[in-house]
Order: structure tokens, then C-alpha cells, then sequence
């Protein structure tokens, strides 16, 4: 037997000025969208905004349903939104910031392991990392792929070995 050790690497900000203009904006998106979330049972609201190679940016929110769990997280509504209006544009980055109450949550908040996977997936279906921001009033997490959200992953790759 031996062990493997697995290094995560996240970068942690503690104001949204430290951010680029690129990741700022995006990251204004991600705001603008959890306000329009419905979530009249959690009261939880989370936004997502993607980036795609060309320049656009797709935004989406969680989108509750009283008959649970037939309602769908902020990121993979982004992202089945890009992938069905650009499905050949790779994205870039993500945005994803939670409010309860009307307010930023103090800290970041990080995806669901469903999300996590749909994640993983449009990375390695366009070969190309995904930058993750994780915004939250307190600190902002950053991430330069999925993969350190989600190590020891199952892709398309496990499927064809």
C-alpha cells in the first residue's frame, strides 16, 4: 500500500478590488443573477455567471420547485444554458456567489457535488480548465480548474478505459 497525497490549489482574496476587471465583472453578473433566483423555500439564493471563450457571458440561478428535487442549481443551469446556445465555445470561467436574506453570504459558498460534476464534465469536454471565483462578503476563493474542486473525478475517461 502506499499513499497518495492530493494538493488542492486555491487562492484566497479577501477584497473584490483584487480581482481583475474581467473577474470583477463576472463576478457582478453572478450578483445580478442570485437576485432574480427563485427560491421561495430556501430562501437561498445563489447566482452563476459563465464566460465563454467568444466573450459572452451566460448567467443562471437556482431554480427551486416545491416537488424537490426537481429544481436545478445556479451552476448547472449556467451551464447547460451555454453549452445549449454555444455548444462548440469553450468556458473560461465562473462566477458563483449565494445571498440569504437579501445579503451576500460572509463567506464563499462552493457547489454541490452534482454541480461539481457538470462541471468537470464541460471542462474535459473542451479540454480546456474552467476558472472557478467563489465570492463571499468575507473572502473569495479562486480555483484555475474544476479539478481542484473535484480530485479523483469520474469523466469520459474512466468510460473508455
Amino acid at each position: 500500500m502506499k499513499t497518495l497525497d492530493i494538493i488542492l490549489k486555491v487562492f484566497e482574496y479577501q477584497d473584490l478590488s483584487e480581482l481583475d476587471e474581467q473577474d470583477r465583472s463576472l463576478v457582478q453578473q453572478a450578483i445580478e443573477a442570485a437576485r432574480n433566483a427563485y427560491a421561495p423555500y430556501s430562501q437561498f439564493h445563489v447566482g452563476a455567471a459563465v464566460l465563454l471563450e467568444n466573450g459572452i457571458t451566460i448567467t443562471g440561478n437556482n431554480q427551486e420547485n416545491a416537488a424537490y428535487p426537481s429544481g436545478l442549481c445556479a451552476e448547472r443551469v449556467a451551464l447547460f444554458a451555454a453549452n445549449a446556445q454555444y455548444p462548440d465555445v469553450p468556458v473560461v470561467s465562473m462566477a458563483i456567489v449565494a445571498m440569504k436574506d437579501g445579503q451576500l453570504t460572509e463567506t464563499a459558498v462552493t457547489p454541490c457535488g452534482a454541480c461539481r460534476q457538470v462541471m468537470i464534465e464541460t471542462e474535459v469536454r473542451f479540454e480546456h480548465p474552467i476558472k472557478v471565483i467563489l465570492y463571499g462578503k468575507e473572502n473569495i476563493l479562486v480555483v484555475d480548474s474544476v479539478r481542484e474542486l473535484l480530485p479523483l473525478s469520474f469523466t469520459s475517461t474512466e468510460l473508455k478505459s
